[in-house]
Formats: structure tokens, C-alpha cells, sequence
């Protein structure tokens, strides 16, 4: 298939290509759903109320950050902060999409369930508007029926061999988690964030309560900005 020139003198990518790059992305992180099923297992929250979280938050970062605090004793206020914090970059990148996707407001409140992470980078990453909604619309509708599926299952399979931590599976979370965050960090200032970030987390985590260190953590991306500009 030749790429025609759209009207904006963007060069239209094929539709099969815009679909398998698309495809890609949402099956391999939809997959990790599996990984917060059993982690929100071992935290003690019930397949009905993983599959809920799955359903109506859909974003992982948040939803392992929600389990993670309440699997290690956390107040469930504090963990919720926690995961509100991690969750609003998802409002700063629905301003983006909204002026590249430009969709009909009538279905703007159910595209907004989609922005996350994963259909924003698929967004960008197209050179014109045609391809960047059909991006959006594979990865997210891909990546919110197997993140859902793999939920449950991961749930289920969790309940039904018992103890998670004695088969090691309560690390499957965290692990995740930064296999998912590593390829994002793409620059110093990145980088820099997110070990100040590790270093406050960890190392407050033995004198604070539970949760109160991740959001201690988050102040580490506003405090490496302002060391920025005070250099520039």
C-alpha cells in the first residue's frame, strides 16, 4: 500500500501498520493484567473487587500502587491518595489527545476511560489524525479486554493455589511495575526523578506508614524541576 498525502501535508501511514503497532502494544501490556490479579490477591481484595478496579479505573501504575500499599498494611485513604496522585498525569494527557484526536463530544467521556500511558504513546507516535484515532482506538479497546481477562484470571489462579507469597508471586506487582516504568525514562531529568524517588521511597519506608511513603516519593518530580531551573 502506497502512503497518500492527507490535506495537512502529513504522510498517512497504512492502516494495517497503524493497527499492528497498535495491536503490539495492547496485547503485551494487557497481559500484565495478570500480574495485578494476584498481586491484589495477596493484598486480600476479593476477585469481585479486582475485576471492579480493573474495570472502571484501568490504570495499572495506580491500581499496583492501591494493592501494594494495602498488601503492606496501609491505611486504605492513604493508599487511595497515593494512586489519585500516580493517576492525575492521565488528566495532562487527555489535554493532548483531545486537540490531536479532536472526537465527537458524544463520545469524548468513554475515550477518556482510555488515556493512559500506553494509548497516548500509540497517539503521538502517528503523523497524522486519521491513524493517531485508529492507534488510540486499537490499543485501548486491545489493551481494556485483556488487561479485564487477565484480571480474572490472575484473581482466580491466585486464589486457587493460596498463599501467594509462598510462591514468591506477591514480587509479581512490583516487577512488573518497573518493567513497565524503565523504558519510559528516556531522559536525565527522567532518570533523576525517578531515583530521588526510589531513594525517598525506600528509605523512608521503615519509619513511616504504610503508603505515606509513596507520596512523599511523588514530591521527587517537582523538586528535580526546580534544581533544573535553578541550574539553567
Amino acid at each position: 500500500m502506497v502512503r497518500q498525502e492527507t490535506p495537512e501535508g502529513a504522510v498517512e501511514r497504512p492502516r494495517a501498520a497503524v493497527v499492528r503497532d497498535a495491536l503490539g502494544v495492547g496485547v503485551a501490556v494487557g497481559l500484565s493484567g495478570f500480574a495485578f490479579g494476584v498481586t491484589a490477591a495477596g493484598a486480600g481484595i476479593s476477585t469481585l473487587q479486582a475485576c471492579a478496579l480493573s474495570l472502571l479505573v484501568f490504570t495499572g501504575a495506580s491500581q499496583f500502587a492501591l494493592v501494594g500499599a494495602l498488601a503492606a498494611g496501609g491505611n486504605p485513604f492513604t493508599a487511595a491518595a497515593g494512586a489519585f496522585f500516580l493517576g492525575t498525569r492521565n488528566a495532562f494527557y487527555g489535554l493532548r489527545l483531545s486537540q490531536l484526536l479532536a472526537l465527537p463530544r458524544a463520545v469524548r467521556p468513554l475515550a477518556a476511560h482510555w488515556v493512559i500511558d500506553e494509548t497516548t504513546a500509540v497517539s503521538l507516535a502517528q503523523p497524522d489524525r486519521k491513524s493517531a484515532r485508529l492507534g488510540f482506538t486499537v490499543t485501548g479497546l486491545s489493551l481494556y479486554v485483556l488487561w479485564n481477562l487477565t484480571t480474572l484470571l490472575g484473581a482466580l489462579g491466585a486464589e486457587a493455589i493460596g498463599d501467594t507469597q509462598a510462591w514468591g508471586l506477591d514480587a509479581a506487582g512490583p516487577a512488573v511495575f518497573l518493567a513497565l516504568l524503565a523504558p519510559m525514562l528516556k531522559t536525565a531529568t527522567e532518570r533523576a526523578a525517578a531515583a530521588l524517588a526510589l531513594v525517598l521511597g525506600l528509605g523512608l519506608l521503615p519509619v513511616l506508614p504504610a503508603g505515606v511513603p509513596v507520596l512523599i516519593a511523588a514530591l521527587a518530580a517537582p523538586v528535580v524541576l526546580w534544581m533544573k531551573g535553578r541550574r539553567s
